[in-house]
Parts: structure tokens; sequence; C-alpha cells
């Protein structure tokens, strides 16, 4: 928000210089994020008075000018603008101002010939927005020439650029931010009374239909007649002008003004132009939400399509404003308007908030009312527009309507219970010198008294804190009344020594062990992935967002393998290839008791991740299954995790003969598998493409384990090896994991490794069985092992076997 510090004293006492002071509002929260020092655009330029013009010599469109600036001698101007002429006054820039806004400084200087001292200024080349083309002439009379022309053109002031917090809808006023700085100067508060206001007749022809009491809790609409247009005074452009607001006319500028004072948004109806749109002498405003389809011309001239979430003013049920956003075209007030209907109100703030999105359209009003506007004082809002509507629009006020659903004004503050001792513990100790001590107690009652609160001693260093209506949103809890203490008493007193003792910092377990995950899939040729954790709503169990930005993602993902396939598919289409990527995020979902969420590790592999193309002719080689069930085995290996594959056929995205589940100490781990070749085939995907998905809480719980965290030193055989093959038919339902299982308890004691080193399926093979072949590796760690001692043990393992799968025995 632009502060003007001209009108910023007129509200409250300032000492401090305006550096001084936007340092004491940065500190406090309120960062001021530019210093705009009006005083030097016009320093050096003084009101003159043309008191001649004459036609220039050489040119067409210059004039030769004299003018008087007070001095002893008249100045020769030769000036371009098609307005000048004599008898009128004017900025005159002498000769040495510097002008910063056209970065021009001004010299003696010979403009076709003739001789010009001095330059004739416009408001543009003062740094001033105009729609005037030309000069600026000043309207009063008898001006002192050669006097300064700051404090007529609202140039002696200086414009703090502050940027409120969200929670701080207060500050969203020239009021709000006196309150403030009157808190942390001490400054006295000058906030001016609303003024009194009289209705000559208090019977109209105006009714109140609010039909949405939660949106609009409070209307009060306001009946006034024999209303002149005209210009507003200088006082009110300047401190329009100076807020960073276009003036437009005295009604529409009060209505902006008090917006800025007071921070509660006004609207103006022409009051002919309403009945004329409700059709009728009898005029009823009303609050509705709008219907679908229907339609309202905003004052910024777009027609705008409204649903069901905007929130309308109507006149007899017509559309006519949008409400706490912006009015429509139709009712807006126009030089000839002579009757008026003031909106004051209060409209809920996620309505205004919800009405402004769906049109795609932020105001001043909008802003303001979505932050929250202060409910205690809408009626003060009201008055103080009214008297100023009366003041400089000759405006009679005929007839006032109140809808009225506030709560009772007792709960428009609330208490809250503050200790002494709690807010020492909080903040800490207080510097005082070459010591340090504690916040006291009136050094509490003083700060939270500056803030409008009322303290009531509750027992001995308890008090009992009654929150102003106009921080009823900021102060809930005690905590925001001690962050309070400390942001006016200043965080630069408070001790930041740092603790006695301390210690290195290391990272938690799971953190630490994500870490190492991390680098294993990259080192497995994985790139991470980052998706949005908000989709396109319709699964089943989908959590839905209530207040979503856009429709594509108004519901929170259920599983990581959906966005990982399309971003899969999107690169592909960008001619990058299939990806090879992994990705670790939370998904949500639904379910009787409530809303579950859980941390899961996905990935998809369906790329070439060697180098050397040229060694096949420069065609890509798909990934088999063994080799992407290898990189995640691999991973598993590098923690040393034992980790079972089983057969499953459960997701319908994936092959249901190569799709795993995948289990660690009897739990659950996720699931890997190849992508469907129907979904395949949709998504333009490659034929060799898989996807896994692991729990990442299971993950990290079997390796929250000592064996494995701890490596334990193992002792390695230097005696040689004795190595045994075995095959048979065995039947395909059995799973190689189950064999080796077998094999292993079997051979235990002497067989130190078993490895698969060829299956046949086809030719000579049994109808549903297929052959194995597997390599036994006999070993141990204090002799060479002779035959007579490997064959009982390779025999029993033949009898395993054959007892426990009926394999037919090749070898």
């Amino acid at each position: 928000m632009r502060i003007s510090l001209n009108w910023l004293r007129e509200l409250v006492e300032i000492k401090l210089s305006p550096e001084e002071l936007a340092e004491t509002l940065t500190i406090a929260g309120f960062e001021v994020e530019d210093i705009e020092d009006r005083r030097t655009w016009a320093n050096g330029v003084v009101v003159g008075k043309v008191l001649e013009r004459q036609p220039h010599p050489n040119a067409d469109k210059l004039s030769v000018c004299t003018v008087d600036i007070g001095a002893d001698e008249t100045l020769n101007i030769v000036c371009g603008a098609a307005n000048v002429r004599a008898d009128i006054y004017v900025p005159v820039a002498t000769t040495g101002t510097y002008l910063p806004n056209i970065d021009l400084k001004i010299k003696p200087a010979k403009l076709r010939g003739v001789p010009s001292n001095g330059m004739i200024c416009s408001l543009k080349e003062l740094g001033l927005p105009t729609d005037i083309d030309g000069i600026h002439i000043f309207t009063q009379e008898n001006l002192a020439l050669g006097s300064d022309v700051r404090p007529l053109l609202g140039l002696e002031d200086v414009i703090l650029d502050v940027a409120t917090t969200a929670n701080r809808a207060d500050a969203l006023s020239m009021v709000g931010i006196a309150r403030e700085v009157a808190a942390l100067t001490g400054g006295k508060l000058s906030i001016p009374a609303p003024g009194e206001v009289t209705i000559i007749k208090d019977t109209g022809n105006l009714g109140l239909k609010i039909s949405e009491p939660q949106a609009c809790p409070a209307y009060i609409g306001t009946v006034i007649e024999q209303i002149k247009i005209a210009p507003s005074p200088e006082w009110l452009k300047q401190r329009l002008l100076a807020a960073g607001v276009r003036p437009i006319n005295n009604v529409v500028d009060i209505t902006n003004f008090v917006l800025l004072e007071r921070g509660q948004p006004l609207h103006a109806f022409d009051g002919d132009r309403l009945k004329s749109v409700a059709g009728g002498e009898n005029l009823t405003v009303g609050v509705r939400f709008a219907n679908a389809g229907e339609t309202l011309k905003t004052l910024d001239g777009q027609t705008r399509t409204l649903s069901t979430q905007n929130l309308l003013i109507t006149a007899n049920n017509k559309a006519v404003a949008l409400a706490g956003v912006m009015g429509g075209e139709e009712t807006e007030v126009y030089e000839g308007t002579q009757s008026l209907v003031l909106e004051a109100a209060l409209f809920d703030s996620v309505a205004i908030r919800r009405s402004s999105r769906s049109v795609g359209l932020r105001s001043e009003a909008s802003g303001r009312y979505e932050r929250g506007v202060n409910r205690a004082e809408l009626e003060t809002a009201c008055n103080r527009a009214l008297s100023l509507i009366s003041e400089l629009a000759a405006g009679v006020i005929v007839q006032q309507e109140i809808s009225d659903h506030r709560p009772d004004s007792s709960t428009w503050s609330h208490s809250i219970t503050l200790r002494l001792d709690r807010v020492n513990e909080v903040l800490g100790p207080i510097e005082l010198g070459e010591e340090t001590g504690v916040l006291e107690a009136e050094d509490v009652e003083k700060i939270l008294t500056a803030l409008g609160c009322k303290l009531i001693g509750s027992g001995e260093r308890t008090w009992t804190v009654t929150v102003p209506p106009y921080r009823y949103r900021d102060l809930e809890r005690e905590i925001d009344l001690i962050e309070e203490i400390a942001r006016l008493y200043g965080y630069d007193k408070f001790c930041d020594t740092l603790p006695e003792k301390s210690e290195a910092g290391y990272l938690p377990l799971d953190q630490e062990l994500i870490r190492k995950l991390r680098a294993y899939l990259r080192a497995e040729g994985l790139t991470e992935l980052i998706h949005y954790s908000l989709v396109k709503p319709g699964e089943s169990q989908q959590v839905v967002l209530t207040n979503p930005l856009f429709a594509e993602y108004s519901a929170l993902r259920t599983d990581l393998i959906a966005g990982l396939i399309d971003a899969c598919q999107y690169n592909i289409e960008q001619g990058n290839g299939v990806l090879n990527g992994f990705e670790i995020g939370r998904i949500f979902w639904r379910e009787e008791e409530g809303l579950e969420e859980a941390e899961m590790l996905a990935g998809i592999i369906g790329g070439d991740s060697t180098l050397g193309k040229w060694s096949r002719g420069g065609r890509e080689q798909p990934i088999t299954w063994f080799e992407a069930k290898g990189i995640l085995e691999s991973v598993f290996k590098q923690f040393s995790l034992l980790v079972e594959f089983q057969p499953e056929n459960r997701d319908s995205r994936l092959h249901p003969g190569r799709t795993a589940s995948l289990w660690v100490r009897g739990n659950r781990l996720g699931t890997f598998g190849q992508v469907h070749p129907q979904l395949r085939r949709e998504k333009g995907l490659p034929e060799a493409v898989y996807v896994f998905q692991l729990n990442l809480d299971v993950l990290l719980n079997a390796l929250d384990d000592d064996e494995l965290l701890v490596p334990k030193f193992n002792s390695y055989s230097t005696y040689p090896a004795s190595d045994r093959d075995i095959a048979f038919f065995a039947p395909v339902k059995v799973t190689v994991s189950e064999i080796e299982k077998v094999i292993t308890k079997a051979g235990k004691g002497l067989l130190d490794s078993v490895e698969l080193f060829d299956e046949y399926r086809g030719e000579h093979v049994p109808e549903g069985q297929r052959s194995l072949a597997f390599r036994l590796v006999y070993r141990s760690s204090d002799r060479t092992l002779t035959e007579n001692e490997v064959e009982p043990v390779h025999n029993k393992v033949r009898t395993a076997l054959v007892e426990k799968f009926g394999v037919s025995l090749r070898s």
C-alpha cells in the first residue's frame, strides 16, 4: 500500500524522518519496499505568469513567451505546448533546475535562433499523471509569483510503499497504519470523527432483500438526492494521486478516499439508472448468488459469464454488481447523476475470494474483503462517506435501510489469557547494556495498551487481554500476543547467545537412508523426478479439494505410477526417448474411517541405459524383465536387504503374467511389473517398459536393523571351492525363489552359493514344465573339501527337490 506521509501526519504524530520511519516499520514486519520522495521532482520549479505570447518567427508549432516569476526581470521562454496563452499561471522550471522524471537539467539555450531561459512544465514532466496534453495551467487566481509549486501540486510529500502481510487486514488503510505507527513510536493519534449524518426524510421506496445472510452479514443502503457531480477539491485529488488512484469525480473519489482511509469498500450506484434496470420506482436491493450462465457487464467494460460461486448485488432481482468485487456499468455514477444509492456492506471473505477467482478479477475492494474488513466500524465508514458527500456534492440523505445479521457486538472482540512467565520463556532475556534482564509487567502492559488492547489483571503475573475489533482475525491465541510484544519491543533488543553446550549435527536415520536410497537409484541410471501432488479427479477413493486452483488439479494423487507413465509418454512425444526415472512422494486416499496418506517410492524403467550404441548399429536394445528387476535387486543388495518377488495380478495397468509383489520379512513392500500391452499402445510407449512402487515406510522399517546398519566382517575361505551342476524338469508354477530356498536349506553347512544359469522351454520338455539348471558352489572355511564330503550333501539337495516339488532330475 502507498502511504502518503502528509496524510499520515494528519492521523498520527510523527517525529521521525521518512527514512527512520521506513526502518521502524520494516523492523516491525511492514516492509517498506520503496521511498518515493516527491519533493525532489519539482525542486526549483516556481509559479510564473505568462504576460505575453508571440508566435515563433522560425517555427510554426513554437511560441515565444514572456513569463514573470516575481524576479527583477521577466524570462523569455520558448514553449511548444498548444495550450499556452497570455494571462495564465504556470509552473516554470528555472535555469539550473533538474527534473528527475525526465532526466533533464534546465540550461540557457537557443531554440531556432530565439533565446530560452527556462521551461514551462506539464504535469507529466513533474512526474504526475494527467490526461491533458500540454503545459499545466493553475486554476487558482492571484498566486504568489516565484513561490514554490510543490504545495500547490502535492509534491511536498513523501510516499512509502509498504507491503503488508496477509494476516494484517487492518494495515490496508491509513487509519490502520496510523495505529501501528502510534504503537511503535508513541505518537498521538488524531483519527477524524465521521461527522454528523442527518436523514431529511426517512421514508422512501428502497427495500433490502438479503437472501444470503451468511455471505453478507450486514448491508447498509442509503438514498441520497440532489447530487451535484463535479471535480473533487484539490486536497482530495492529491490524497488519491499519492495513493496511486486516479481521480474521477467527487462521489467516486469519496468512496475511494474512505476505502483508503478506513479500509472499508463502498460502492455508489446511480439512483435513476438503478430504478431503470429494476423496472420501476419501487426498488429492492438484494444480495444473492448468481445463476449459472447469468451475465453482467462490469465497470471495466467486460461482459462476464457468471457461475453459482459469484455473489451479486441485485435491483429487483436483476444483477447490477459483483458483490465486493466490482460494480456494473449500467448503474455507474456519471456526470449527469442526480441521485445515489450508497452501499456499505460486510461480505464473507471466502465468498468474495471464490467469486473473484471464478471470474479472474481482483480489485482493491476484493483484496480487502478477502483478508477481512473491520466488522465493528462499518457504520463509521458509511457515515464518513455520507458526511463528505453532503459536504462536497451537496447530497441530501432521504432514506437509509439496514440489514444486520452480525453476531452480538460483544463477540466482535475476544479475550485471551496472557502469562508473563510464558512471555519470557518464549522470548528469552533482553539486553540491558552490559547486563541482561527479562520483560517486566509494565513493559507488557505498555505495549499491548498501545496496540489498543485492554488488560485486566487476573492473577499474579497474569492478564486477561481484550483484543480490539480491528485485530480480531490476527490475535487469537496467547502466542499471537507474545509475537506482538516481541515485534513492538524490538527483535534486536533480545539476546542472541548460543547454547552453552553444542554437539555436532547429524541426520535422522530416515533421512540418511533416503539419501543413500536416492544415491543408489541414481547410480543405477535413474533420474529423480518430481510431480505435482494434484491430479485430475475421477478415481475412486480420491481426496478432492474444496477450493482448487484449477479443475485439472482438483484432487490428490492416489499413486505415483500414473504420473510416471504420463511423464514417459511426454518424454517420448518431445523426442527425448524412453524415460528411466524414480520419484519419492506422498500419496493420499480416502478410507471409511478417514483420510490416509503414505510416503512412496516409485520408478519407471524402459530406456537403453548403455551408451555404446555403435556396437549395435545405432539401434537401441529394449531392456528385459530380468535387467529391470536386477536394478531393484542391486539397490536392495546395497542395503544387504533380502526381498522376495512373488507372482501377482492385481493392477490392471500391469501385464498379468509379468507382475510381481515384493515382500520383506513377511510385510508387503510393493509392486513391480511390465506395463500392460493395451495401456502401452494407448500411451504410445515401447514394448518393454517396467514400473515399480514401494511403500517407503515399510522399506525404512526393514532397514532400521542393527545387523543391516552396522556392517560385520565375515572371514573368507582361503581354500578352493567345489562346483556341482544340477539340472531337472520342474513345473512352471514352481518359482525359482522357492527352489533356491529348498536348495539352500538342504545344503546348509557346506553350500556357499546357488545360481540359476539356464532355463529352457520347448522341444523335449514335458508340457507344463521347464528345464532349469543351477550351479551349486560348496566351500569350507578350514579345509579343502573332498568328494566324499561333497557328494552326500549334493545328493541330499537332489532328494529334497524331488520330495518337495516332484522334479525330474536330468543330472
